[in-house]
Formats: structure tokens, C-alpha cells, sequence
């Protein structure tokens, strides 16, 4: 199936910083481990209704934003003090126009070397250095024993769950993708080598998480021959379908839901078409969605296809999963296709987000008739765009069952006040809606993560503000934990 996708045309650049957080990714760090039916209902118990609305609206937020929204407490004091003073290195570095220039040429280096010296899989040094530094920030172990121990530090501090997502990944070049091989021709190589290792890690992923958890695809993971067949728009061939049929599968029996990732431009419109396929067969005929596609705010088309891929959930009586992200591709993707100003991304996120979480068609999201069943993911570093999603719950206008996530070792002062305010509401007895709120992290060896390592210092790069926010609020954190070692708090 062909789903048309809008292109804008060049204009002059105006951004004063990055429009895009990323959960694209694709978390660090726990209350209890809450029971599967429990994990549910915190989801669904932000419905104020259960009736639909065709009415086109263009959902006003209070502005500002209600006083309720400011943290009562300290949020960031859930975590460690390692935590905190890891967090607060990592962005004194990222922040640093001396310091993050020549990070990121080594890093690039790392990524794309296969010179074993700078491989961190074969150099021992290399490895223990990066385990104990930006990857210990970022991700969440290289096995079972220690994504365990990750995930449960994240619940034990608060957080719902978690999106896990195996690190395995592919960024093309031009000159790589003009290089693809055939598409449609399946050998045993590509199978044995490429499509059954991506498809072991990730059913292991599965495996690993717990019932109301998610779990993160990157097609491109799945090698050359998944690459070329989204590239080319066709369907995946039999043995890369099953295995995604077997990874849908288990995910439904174990109560866990699948993100399927955004990635580059050549490739998204491969990777829409496959997740409406899987979603037509996973989320027939529910509310509560197994598969969910991830739509980026920062391109200039996302409305128009987040309002085909919802005209089709309502046709063909599916719900859709809406994970919605500003984006990560900036770097390597045609400039054309973005927003002009950051602002114009940020005002794109707040209408699409609007639109899902009350089910009501707008100017942005359009439609016609019954809004089809609907999930949300505010999947955002921005903590304005978190504070006019929850708003909308506040005020009891909230349709669709929403959670809100961030990345492990990112914007933790975001995730930390949906945290502390969750806490608060239950202490106080309210019946305030609920924030579920998770952490997504990878998976896998230090050499595997390096590319998702990379993407990450190129987001600070480019998020300078927010990036810059995040390191005052640790500063704050380590000087108020101070200032109380001393009686001065």
C-alpha cells in the first residue's frame, strides 16, 4: 500500500536551535514494580469520556500554564548522587562550544572505524572507559543481569516502565544507498548474517521487559536486505516478515507494546507502510494498541500523515498507536523537509498532540466523522509540550490514554517532575490523572551502541538551550544536596 507523502519547498533557514527531541529513537534509573493490570489501568484512567467527537477544534491550553504545574518538591532528588553528578558532567561537555566539537569527531570516529584499536567490542580500555562514562548515561546494559538491574533502578525511583530498544541499527550514506544490493531477492547470507541476529536481540528485548512495558524496533537493525525493501517501498520479504510477525506476536501474548522507530527520510516511507500492515493485523477491532508508528513533528508533512494513517484506522476499524517525537534526523536528512524555525516544529508537536489526546479533528489534524480509537506517546524533551498534555488532562478533556517518556540519561528534570508529581497525587489522596511516565534506553554492546551514542551528543549539539537547561537543573540538584549536608537547606 502506497500512503502519499507531502514535500515542502526550500526556505531561507531561521532556527536558533534544534526542533527535535528525540525518543527515537529513542532511559536512567525506581517506586514499585507495578502489576500488568495495574501498568493498564494508570494508562486508561485519564478517560473523562468515552465518547467521540468529529468537532474541529483548535484546543486552547491555559497560557501560562496553570500554577499546579510547578514541582512542590525538589524533583531531580529521586535520583543518585552518581546520577546526578554523571548527568551534570555529560552536559557541562555537551554544552561546551570547546569541549563538544572534538567529543564528537572522536565519537563519529568510534562509530564508523572498523579499525579494531577503535572498536570498543575489541579494545578493552576503550570499552571499560565508555561503559563507565557515556554509556553508563545512556544505556542500559550489554545483558540480561544488567538490564534487569537498570530496569529495576528506573521503577524503584517512580517510573512506569520502560521502552527498551535493541541497539543494533544501520545510517546510510548517499553513497551506501545507491549501493543496496536487490531488494527482493532473499539469500541465505543476508538471513544467517543479518535479518535472524537483528530478529534473536530483538524477541530477546521482548523477553526482558515486563507486561505494560514497550519495547523499540529499528527496522534497519535487520540489515542490507530490510534496508533496500523500505527504501524500494516493498513489502518485507518472508523470512523478515515472519520474524516481525513472531516479535508482534510475543509482545501481545507477554502484555507488551511495540514502538516501530522513525529513522531516515529515504527510509520512512517503507517503514509507515509496515507499521500500518502490522497494525491493521495487531490492533483490530481495540482501544488498547499493540503497535505504534512514530510520527515527527519537525517534518513539514507529518500532519498530513498522521490524517491518512488515522482515515485508515477509522475505515478499516483499527486503533492507531501515535508515538510522537520531534525528531532525530536532522543531520543527515534533505533540509527542505523541515520546519524553517524551531518554532514553527514546537507549534506542529502541541496541534498533533492536541488532536490525539482529545480525539478531535482539527486544522492540523484533519478528518471527518468518528475519531477512530486512538494512544498517544508524548514521547518530548520539551517540558512546555509535557506541561500542555497535562494540562489537557487536568482540565478532564482527555480522550485517548496517553504516557509521556524521555530518554535514559536526558532531560531527567522533565522526567522527574511527572514522577514527583504522580507521587504527590497519590500522598494527597486526589484523583488527579494519571502521568505514566517511562525512560527509554537501549540495549546492547558498547560497539552496538556507539551510532545511538553518537545521535545522542549530535542532539545535545544542536539542542544547545535545552541542553543548557538540563545542566543548570543537575548544577541546582548538586548544590541544594550540598547546602542540606550542611544544614543550609
Amino acid at each position: 500500500m502506497s500512503l502519499a507523502r507531502g514535500r515542502g519547498t526550500c526556505r531561507p533557514l531561521r532556527w536558533a536551535a534544534s526542533p527535535y527531541t528525540l525518543l527515537d529513537s529513542s532511559a536512567s534509573i525506581s517506586i514499585h514494580r507495578l502489576r500488568p493490570c495495574l501498568a493498564t489501568a494508570s494508562r486508561r484512567c485519564i478517560h473523562s469520556s468515552q465518547k467521540r467527537t468529529s468537532t474541529i477544534a483548535e484546543h486552547p491550553i491555559p497560557d501560562p500554564l496553570p500554577p499546579n504545574m510547578a514541582a512542590a518538591r525538589a524533583p531531580l532528588s529521586v535520583l543518585s548522587l552518581t546520577m546526578v553528578v554523571r548527568s551534570l558532567a555529560t552536559m557541562i561537555v555537551s554544552s561546551s562550544p570547546i569541549l563538544l566539537p572534538p567529543s564528537l569527531r572522536i565519537m563519529s570516529l568510534l562509530a564508523n572505524s572498523s579499525n579494531p584499536i577503535l572498536n570498543p567490542d575489541k579494545n578493552p580500555l576503550l570499552r571499560l572507559f565508555l561503559k563507565k562514562t557515556f554509556y553508563a548515561q545512556f544505556c542500559a546494559g550489554e545483558n540480561a543481569g544488567e538490564v534487569h538491574h537498570t530496569i529495576s533502578g528506573l521503577k524503584n525511583i517512580g517510573f512506569t516502565g520502560v521502552i527498551l530498544c535493541y541497539a543494533k541499527e544501520v545510517v546510510l550514506t548517499k553513497d551506501q544507498a545507491a549501493s543496496l544490493g536487490d531488494p527482493t531477492k532473499e539469500t541465505k547470507e543476508a538471513i544467517d548474517n543479518e535479518i535472524t541476529p537483528w530478529a534473536e536481540g530483538t524477541l530477546e528485548t521482548v523477553r526482558l521487559v515486563q507486561p505494560g512495558d514497550y519495547v523499540a524496533l529499528k527496522f534497519t537493525g535487520a540489515g542490507s536486505l530490510a534496508l533496500g525493501q523500505l527504501k524500494a517501498r516493498l513489502s518485507a520479504s518472508p523470512t523478515l516478515y515472519k520474524y516481525i510477525d513472531d516479535i508482534c506476536q510475543l509482545a501481545q501474548q507477554r502484555g507488551v507494546r511495540l514502538l516501530f522507530d522513525a529513522e531516515q527520510d529515504m527510509l520512512q516511507d517503507g517503514i509507515d507502510d509496515w507499521t500500518i500492515e502490522f497494525a491493521r493485523k495487531y490492533n483490530s477491532g481495540v482501544n488498547d494498541p499493540v503497535i505504534y508508528g512514530t510520527y515527527q513533528a519537525y517534518k513539514k508533512c507529518a500532519p498530513e500523515v498522521l490524517s491518512n494513517h488515522l482515515a485508515l484506522a477509522q475505515k478499516e476499524n483499527f486503533s492507531l498507536g501515535v508515538k510522537l517525537v520531534r525528531g532525530a534526523y536532522l543531520g543527515s536528512d534533505p533540509r527542505h523537509l523541515f520546519h524553517d524555525t524551531k518554532e514553527d516544529t514546537d507549534v506542529c508537536y502541541d496541534k498533533l498532540a492536541a488532536s490525539v489526546l482529545t480525539r478531535q479533528w482539527s486544522s492540523s489534524v484533519k478528518g471527518e466523522g468518528v475519531y477512530p480509537p486512538s494512544s498517544l506517546m508524548i514521547a518530548s524533551h520539551n517540558a512546555e509540550s509535557v506541561r500542555r498534555a497535562r494540562a489537557i488532562c487536568d482540565a478532564g478533556t482527555a480522550k485517548s490514554d496517553v504516557s509521556f517518556a524521555q530518554l535514559q540519561g536526558m532531560a531527567d528534570e522533565v522526567s522527574c517532575e511527572l514522577v514527583e508529581a504522580g507521587q504527590v497525587a497519590r500522598e494527597k489522596g486526589t484523583k488527579a490523572p494519571a502521568l505514566p511516565a517511562y525512560k527509554y534506553l537501549v540495549w546492547g554492546t558498547t560497539g552496538e551502541c556507539m551510532k545511538y551514542l553518537l545521535r545522542r551528543a549530535q542532539e545535545n549539539k544542536d539542542a544547545v538551550q535545552r541542553t543548557r537547561d538540563s545542566r543548570d537543573a543537575m548544577w541546582t540538584e548538586l548544590v541544594r544536596r550540598c547546602k542540606s549536608v550542611v544544614g543550609m537547606a
